[in-house]
Order: C-alpha cells, then structure tokens, then sequence
C-alpha cells in the first residue's frame, strides 16, 4: 500500500495538470473573493452611489462577511478536487496505462484505495490553496474598507479548518466518479453540468418549502456547505432553509465518496484491460 500510494502521488505531481488546476483555482477565488468583498465594502460605505447604480445592498440583518467571502473556496471551488480527483482514474483508462499499473500491483483493490486515500491529500492540498487566496484577497477587501476581516477569531480558523477538510473529501468524491465512469470526456462534462447548473437549480428548487429542503440539504453542495459552516448560496437564497450539522455533512460527503468509489470498485474496475 505505500509504494501504491507513493505510484499515485508520483503520478499526479509528474504532470502539469495538478499546478495548472491549482493556479486556475487560486485566480478563479481570488476573483470572486476579492471582487465580491471590494463591492460589498464599497457599497455599504457609499449606499447612496449603490443605489443609484441600482445596486441591492440588502443584507440579512446580523451576516458576517468575513466567513461568506472566505467560504468562496469550498462553495465555489469544490469543483476542481473533483475534476482532479475524476482524471487520476480516467487518464488511466484514456492513456492506456492501467495495464501497466495492474501489472505493478496485481491488487485491484489496492490501487483503487491508493488513488482514493492519495486524492484526500491531494484535495486538502487544493484546499490550503484556496483558502490562502480566499482568506487573503477577502480579508484585503474588507479591510480596505474598515470592515471586521475576523482573522483574530478561532471561529474563522475553525472554518478554514472544515473547509480544507471538505475539499479533500471532494478529491476522494471525484475517485469515486471516475471510477463509475471511465471515459473522461464524460466525467469532465458531468462534473461541470452538475456542479455548475444541475445543482444550484436543485438547491434552489429545495429552497422553496420545508419538505424539499429537508431533502435538499442532503445534496452534496448542501452537506459540503454545512461541513464548512458558511457559503454565499445563504445570501444568494440557493441554500436549503435548514442544513445539517457541520459533522453530519462531512459524514454525508464521506458516505457519497466511499459509495461511489465501492460501486465502481465492484463492477466497472474489474472489467478486462487492454
């Protein structure tokens, strides 16, 4: 199992995708961090100009910013442990080295538990990408503005925490995916599809009463934002009225990553190789 796992490690680092995600995360956080934070402080420091410029500067009576800015990592940013995570078991099957790989280790299910336990480093190490660049352009924002940036509280902390914790269990979510479906093509279109627009318009369609959004926080963007503790679907009015505690929606993320992964595991994994 360690040369298994150290074979997965070697294989994602010795390629450009893994920097060339991380340095499209950091931008793609950065952006929408800072750019929102800068609105925002700006806004509630000249309402009348926001106005004017027909701006809704509404917020919900007692929300902190500090942590809807920071979330922007995780609610917004999942997406590319995921695709990370779908490619180190796609590639294989695109590239025809698995083969190769089920020579070195005989042990199907070693390797399948390499690439899994590999990804939930692999997402964490996503994830302290993205928080460093959320954490800092947000708290630059704010800031600049004479905003509370909450960088003297364990509370953010604990958040940044989470959601580091969240972005690895993605890594392990985007195994499982590719693992059920191989063709990589594919699996980069359903992340997108899902990710980007089937799920927001789920969550939102959970939002409308209290029997959908029982069933809506058990969706996997609802349970990572519970995980976390914070997300800018809240204010965005996309989020289920009631979410589940931060432990439980780790346990849900969890329990989607290792179902996945042992359904694939037992049926497209074993298939003849060529």
């Amino acid at each position: 199992m360690p040369r298994a796992i150290a074979s997965e490690f070697q294989k994602v680092f010795t390629t450009r995708m893994w920097w060339l995600l991380a340095i499209l995360l950091a931008v793609y956080v950065a952006f929408l961090a800072g750019g929102l934070g800068a609105f925002l402080g700006w806004a509630i420091e000249n309402p009348e100009a926001a106005a004017a410029a027909g701006g809704n500067t509404t917020l919900p009576p007692g929300l902190d910013l500090a942590p809807l800015l920071y979330s922007f990592a995780s609610s917004i940013g999942y997406v590319f442990p995921v695709l990370l995570g779908a490619l180190a078991v796609t590639g294989e099957f695109r590239h025809r080295t698995l083969t190769a790989t089920f020579l070195a280790e005989p042990h199907r299910s070693t390797v399948l538990s390499a690439k899994f336990l590999s990804q939930l480093v692999v997402g964490a190490g996503l994830g302290v990408v993205a928080f460093a660049v959320s954490v800092g352009s947000g708290a630059a924002a704010l800031a600049g503005f004479g905003l509370e940036t909450n960088l003297d509280t364990s509370d953010t902390w604990a958040l940044v925490g989470r959601g580091i914790l969240a972005m690895a269990l993605w890594g392990a979510i985007g195994v499982g995916l590719g693992v059920l479906v191989v063709n990589q093509v594919a699996a980069i279109v359903i992340v997108i599809a899902f990710t980007q627009f089937l799920e927001p318009i789920l969550r939102f369609v959970a939002s409308i009463n209290d029997i959908t959004a029982s069933i809506g926080q058990f969706l996997p963007g609802s349970a990572s934002d519970a995980l976390v503790g914070a997300s800018f679907y809240n204010i965005a009015s996309l989020g289920a009225s009631e979410a589940l505690e931060w432990w439980q929606g780790g346990l849900v993320l969890l329990g989607i990553a290792v179902l996945a992964t042992l359904i694939g595991g037992a049926t497209t994994w074993r298939r003849d190789v060529s």
